[in-house]
């Protein structure tokens, strides 16, 4: 574990980030926009730990470990960043996992992993860091979703029930934070440039890629640029929404 670099903005502390799923993809790539752009930036990671040492080295961001499907886990592991670094302002709940199958074929197991990390895990961190939001009168917390989460997606009952109930989630916990200074939205991505889509055969990604309005996958950095904006000071009057980010793929 690295300890946490902390920046100064004029005579104002940055505000405390915490990123889950953050030593890789899109949250690798909006940790370093974060931090780029002045903010104290921590990530989570769970069993890949020779990327997250790999990108902790190479961005200068802390990185910790635990599993984002475990509540116990989640409120230990974000005492050790609080006690590192200072209370989280900003929480971006973007872990997720998949695990497609149609659903005669689908184990139990599988749909219960996914639950827990893609949709559990909003609750278990949002949680965690409620309170301390709450006493500081100021909270942003952008969980990510998908277009699947939206339109849904064959092969992907348990990864689009539980992006669509991270928009439910949401909704709901906007309601509850909004008088204490915290806001609550979701980016909802198209399918994007990582590496989970390297390795997407060339003819099935061709077949994505035309169904995409214009015509390409998203780059990491507009989907972390849309978490950003949402993370600003100055969007406070914005809670409860979903911004997609999908090339017109899906239009609600």
């Amino acid at each position: 574990m690295i300890k946490g670099i902390t920046k100064m903005k004029g005579n104002t502390m940055s505000r405390i980030v915490l990123i889950t799923g953050g030593a890789t993809g899109i949250g690798a790539v909006t940790a370093r926009l974060f931090k780029d752009r002045g903010y104290n930036v921590a990530v989570n990671y769970y069993k890949n730990g020779d990327e997250a040492a790999a990108f902790s080295r190479d961005a200068g961001i802390p990185a910790y470990e635990w599993d984002v499907g475990d509540a116990e886990a989640c409120l230990n592991g974000v005492k050790q960043v609080e006690k590192d670094l200072g209370p989280v302002e900003i929480l971006v709940n973007n872990a997720g996992i998949i695990r497609d199958k149609t659903i005669h074929k689908m184990p139990v197991e599988d749909w219960k992993a996914v639950i827990d990390t893609d949709l559990g895990s909003c609750f278990n961190m949002s949680r965690a860091v409620v309170p301390s939001m709450k006493e500081k009168k100021f909270g942003r917390i952008i969980s990510i979703s998908s277009v699947n989460g939206l339109a849904g997606q064959f092969g992907q009952t348990n990864y689009s029930a539980a992006k669509a109930g991270v928009i439910g989630f949401t909704k709901a916990l906007a309601l509850e934070t909004a008088r204490s200074g915290i806001t609550a939205n979701v980016v909802a991505p198209g399918y994007t440039e990582t590496s989970m889509m390297e390795k997407v055969p060339v003819d099935v990604l061709k077949q994505i890629v035309d169904k995409v309005p214009v015509g390409r996958l998203a780059k990491p950095e507009e989907i972390a640029r849309a978490i950003l904006f949402l993370a600003d000071d100055q969007s406070a009057f914005i809670t409860g929404e979903t911004l997609s980010v999908n090339g017109g793929l899906y239009m609600q």
